[in-house]
């Protein structure tokens, strides 16, 4: 069994900078493909983020957020990260974790992942 648990949310005003962190225990964090996903109220949750597991040679981004996220990850410390620059108000959501073993990528179907933590809220004012 995995567990994941973010941090590094909170208010942030437009034009600033964040970044999350997610923490992962139990087994090999280095294989598992790991995500970010959001979900604003009303919404329908939304890819954010994906990169490979172990060498960690393949990200994909979705398109709202391509050249302003970066998702990083140091399996020496099991934890991913999520960059998040040049912060919008429809950035404001809660922003979840998410691990596939099952998958080299992650990519951006959140059923491609079997473990989720339980989010972090990002809210950006304008």
């Amino acid at each position: 069994q995995v567990q994941l648990v973010e941090s590094g949310g909170g208010l942030v005003q437009a034009g600033g900078s964040l970044r999350l962190s997610c923490a992962s225990s139990g087994r090999t964090f280095s294989r598992y493909a790991m995500g970010w996903f959001r979900q604003a109220p009303g919404k329908e949750r939304e890819f954010v983020a994906a990169i490979s597991w172990s060498d960690s040679s393949i990200t994909n981004y979705g398109n709202s957020v391509k050249g302003r996220f970066t998702i990083s990850r140091d399996n020496a410390k099991n934890t991913v990260f999520l960059q998040m620059n040049s912060l919008k108000p429809e950035d404001t959501a809660v922003y979840y974790c998410a691990a596939s073993d099952t998958t080299y990528t992650g990519g951006s179907n959140f059923g491609n992942y079997d473990y989720w933590g339980q989010g972090t809220q990002v809210t950006v004012s304008s």
